[in-house]
């Protein structure tokens, strides 16, 4: 019998899990060589991956869901991967981890301002954003160690956001019809905005990957209508069932 509903994404969750485990690390001992730019700019992600996910959980619990719950914890365990893979990497490249940041102190702030919709809300916002980073960041060095921990993490991300996409589109459903595409607006607008950020923090590290600050906005908003399709229409197909980004918006 198929696995319905989120025990279906409890399931991927689980096997890739044990993908994982078969495939092993990194070969930490190759080093990494990358432009100081560069090398900043993961030790910030490498905080925004960091964290316990308490706080995500307990609101999971709350949802009385207990098949999102565990699905939800696995998703914060693939998290932690990342937190781990990026602080490895950095660590083969000799440069030490951040204790925090100011920009993931103001994410963790509005993600706990209120219930599981604000939650995801945002946090779909920094995993939309960090899809386009790590493309940037997996295609732009050649620098091979690299390339592989910027590739395992985005091949997470990408099944993380209709993961989340799935849950917004329950979610939403309990507001008034009406509701449900200024919420979603007001939501690209907040992503316009961090977008914007990001790429004026990380503006030089961009330009080392390839990727000009303007184009990573771009790159992002035309995602984001992929991430709204399929939040308000709940569109399973429109991330591909291996979750890789979605095809660029026809002109």
């Amino acid at each position: 019998m198929h696995a319905v509903g989120f025990a279906r994404w409890t399931r991927r969750f689980e096997d890739e899990r044990e993908r994982r485990r078969a495939q092993g690390d990194p070969d930490w001992g190759q080093g990494a060589t990358l432009h100081p730019a560069v090398w900043a700019g993961i030790q910030r992600f490498q905080v925004g991956e960091d964290g316990d996910g308490a706080n995500l959980v307990g609101k999971a619990d709350r949802a009385g869901d207990p098949d999102y719950g565990q699905a939800v914890r696995l998703f914060v365990a693939e998290e932690q991967n990342h937190a781990r893979l990026l602080g490895r990497l950095l660590a083969a490249g000799g440069i030490p981890t951040l204790t925090g940041h100011w920009s993931d102190d103001v994410f963790v702030r509005l993600r706990r301002l209120m219930g599981l919709r604000m939650e995801l809300l945002v946090l779909m916002i920094a995993e939309v954003v960090a899809l386009r980073y790590y493309r940037a960041l997996r295609d732009g060095t050649d620098d091979s160690l690299t390339t592989e921990v910027a590739g395992r993490i985005l091949s997470d991300e990408q099944r993380h956001v209709p993961f989340h996409c799935e849950r917004l589109h329950a979610s939403l459903a309990e507001l008034p019809r009406v509701a449900r595409r200024p919420v979603m607006g007001l939501w690209q607008l907040l992503l316009f905005a961090v977008a914007l950020v990001v790429a004026a923090d990380h503006g030089r590290a961009l330009r080392r990957l390839g990727v000009g600050p303007l184009r990573f906005v771009a790159d992002v908003m035309g995602s984001s209508r992929t991430v709204v399709s399929a939040v308000l229409v709940h569109r399973p197909d429109a991330w591909t069932s291996a979750g890789r980004e979605p095809a660029a918006p026809a002109s």
